[in-house]
């Protein structure tokens, strides 16, 4: 059995009908995590393959980001949306 790995892919397409097609093509392969974020686990074939089918629908203006997330960083990894969930740092020192 293949290795997986964890991949974080953005994208940035102007246009309304490419985006929705790179949107549907992602959808079947991993998680949405914002607009134009996905999370996939996948194996080196399957990330060629999927990248190979974007690229056919991508044009010179459009933008694509594949990220190659460890295990261990994926582990780390957090998901928040609201405000309040980010933990407030040590203050080291105080202004007067």
């Amino acid at each position: 059995m293949a290795e997986k790995n964890w991949y974080v892919i953005c994208y940035d397409i102007t246009e309304p009908k490419r985006w929705r097609k790179v949107f549907k093509r992602l959808h079947g392969y991993g998680t949405r995590l914002q607009y134009s974020i996905f999370r996939c686990r996948l194996t080196k074939v399957e990330i060629e393959k999927l990248r190979w089918e974007l690229e056919k629908e991508l044009t010179d203006e459009d933008k694509l980001l594949i990220l190659n997330v460890c295990e261990r960083c994926e582990n780390k990894t957090l998901s928040l949306n609201r405000p309040e969930s980010w933990r407030e740092q040590d203050k080291t020192f105080d202004f007067a």
